[in-house]
């Protein structure tokens, strides 16, 4: 089954010429079924070029999606265009008056990890949103700022500030092999890594509820399941396409910002070549695994979330 979008998103295009099944209202009316409402609460400053990755993932399995994008209430982008965001999201205190449930919640990354989390302008609304999805939301995978937000809010574990940032394709270890979210992975992979905080694995060792299913020697714990909270985090980033990386080391090298060059990620190092994206099998392997968890476990009755 394919991912419903509006047919005027911009991801509608995009993941339609990529040969993903995207099908719009009409035809989707005509399923008897009932969709899964994913949300995916988008915290990145590039909405559309977010948007059309995680509705990538999600969309590649055989089951109908519904994807609902939401923004924080009261904080503004600056980077996307006031039409795109008024026309396709809503604000969370718009959905949470609704009193509408989901059965999936995405809740992205976001560039403000130098910030200590209580220093983020939304940070309340944000704490507000994480306990609102122990009520309204079967499972919740929280990615990178989201997955380290989620981790130190449920649980009190902190990042820790790097001197030099995290940056290229890092090998990871499969750290249990029969986990359902690792269905079908290899016993090693490589992810995508850009950020300057780090999550330590003896840190999440204190919490016996949280299990590291993915790991690396190089940039530490990768995805952290929590079943307690019906949560995933994941520090690092499957999603990327696979110029993303290339996108962040030239813009930074235009402002002239110190960045080393991509580990692992140009063929032999060398940036004037086209990196190939070594984890985008992996990727639709976790992102399918989750969508088909959820099927497994959520209520049929919408409003039997949470309950």
């Amino acid at each position: 089954m394919p991912i419903k979008l509006p047919s005027n998103l911009p991801a509608f295009d995009v993941l339609t010429n990529e040969g993903v099944m995207v099908m719009g209202e009409g035809r989707a009316s005509h399923q008897d079924i009932r969709p899964l409402r994913i949300g995916l609460l988008n915290l990145m400053p590039k909405k559309i070029q977010t948007e059309n990755q995680f509705a990538r993932l999600i969309g590649s399995t055989p089951l109908q999606i519904e994807l609902s994008l939401i923004r924080m209430s009261e904080h503004e982008t600056k980077n996307t265009a006031a039409e795109h965001m008024a026309e396709f999201y809503r604000p969370f205190s718009e959905v949470e008056a609704s009193g509408e449930k989901f059965d999936g919640l995405i809740i992205t990354g976001a560039p403000i990890e130098h910030l200590p989390f209580e220093e983020v302008t939304y940070w309340e609304e944000l704490r507000r949103i994480m306990d609102w999805t122990q009520t309204h939301v079967h499972s919740t995978f929280g990615v990178c700022w989201g997955g380290m937000a989620m981790i130190y809010h449920f649980h009190g574990v902190k990042k820790h500030m790097l001197d030099h940032k995290a940056f290229g394709c890092f090998r990871h270890t499969n750290l249990s092999p029969a986990s359902p979210f690792l269905r079908g992975f290899s016993d090693d992979c490589v992810i995508p890594v850009s950020r300057w905080t780090e999550i330590l694995q003896s840190e999440i060792d204190e919490h016996p509820d949280l299990v590291t299913l993915l790991g690396s020697d190089e940039s530490g714990p990768c995805l952290v399941q929590d079943a307690k909270h019906r949560a995933l985090y994941i520090f690092n980033h499957f999603e990327y396409d696979s110029g993303t990386l290339k996108e962040e080391y030239d813009r930074d090298v235009a402002n002239g910002d110190p960045i080393n060059v991509p580990m692992n990620y140009y063929p032999d190092d060398d940036p004037s070549r086209t990196p190939l994206n070594r984890w985008r099998s992996h990727a639709h392997l976790l992102y399918g695994n989750w969508i088909n968890e959820i099927y497994q476990s959520t209520p049929y009755k919408l409003e039997e979330i949470g309950t």
